[in-house]
């Protein structure tokens, strides 16, 4: 029942989210208003209780300084919405039209992510939101090549929730302080099954009928023939250059 293929498309679109937050900087102000630094904040895959759990035991093996951002995928959901007729195939041309690929149309499911910011001070965590919240209105486009015949695909990455929670390590005067800043965010994506390659149609033949329209003694139309039809013709069509007719 089931072919072999693998087209990474769920592993395309989460490589697709991770880059969106793969350049955000945290701008640090002096007193008088003019910049201090930029601080590039790394990236992650995974959830953000193991960074946080890695900071709060971190030794001389393992040294985590904030902020720090952390994305993960948490489930995919079938869209009935988004379904095509799954008996369609969309057909595509191969390199110097030698070959054809197709497959049929793909399975609409919905991607939910994670994505965590976790700072140490309110204003770093407000620096990154400004970066980040004005391109999700509420959903941005990303464009990706899933496979031979879907091609430059627009994916929406809709942004659903902005939730923000403060932790203490120890005493609230003392100890340290995460604060978190959990987004949500759902990819309308597609899953896509095996691409197929066929050699290009070369030759088609049509048989077309002309019908004649008489008005026999009741005024009545129909057409003559035992066939319907008063000529047959047939058209043929060749393929490639170079072939002959």
């Amino acid at each position: 029942m089931f072919d072999r293929f693998y087209n990474q498309a769920i592993r395309k679109v989460v490589v697709a989210v991770g880059s969106l937050f793969n350049d955000v900087y945290v701008t640090r102000m002096n007193s008088d208003g003019t910049k201090k630094e930029e601080i590039r904040v790394p990236l992650a895959y995974g959830p953000k209780e193991k960074w946080i759990r890695k900071l709060r035991e971190s030794s001389t093996d393992f040294q985590m300084e904030l902020p720090r951002m952390s994305f993960n995928m948490t489930s995919m959901t079938y869209d009935a919405g988004r379904k095509k007729n799954t008996l369609q195939k969309r057909f595509v041309a191969g390199p110097n039209n030698t070959s054809t690929y197709s497959n049929y149309m793909e399975v609409p499911y919905n991607i939910e992510f994670d994505v965590s910011v976790m700072v140490s001070f309110i204003e770093d965590g407000l620096s990154v939101l400004e970066q980040i919240l004005p391109y999700f209105t509420p959903e941005f486009l990303v464009s990706i090549n899933f496979n031979d015949v879907n091609q430059n695909v627009d994916v929406p990455i809709v942004l659903s929730s902005v939730q923000m929670t403060e932790e203490y390590e120890g005493m609230v005067e003392s100890g340290f302080r995460i604060i978190t800043i959990d987004m949500s965010f759902t990819a309308k994506t597609h899953v896509y099954g095996p691409t197929k390659t066929s050699k290009p149609i070369q030759k088609a033949i049509s048989t077309i009928f002309e019908s004649e329209a008489f008005y026999n003694l009741g005024g009545s139309a129909g057409v003559s023939g035992a066939t319907y039809a008063l000529s047959k013709v047939t058209v043929g069509v060749t393929g490639p250059s170079g072939a002959s007719s």
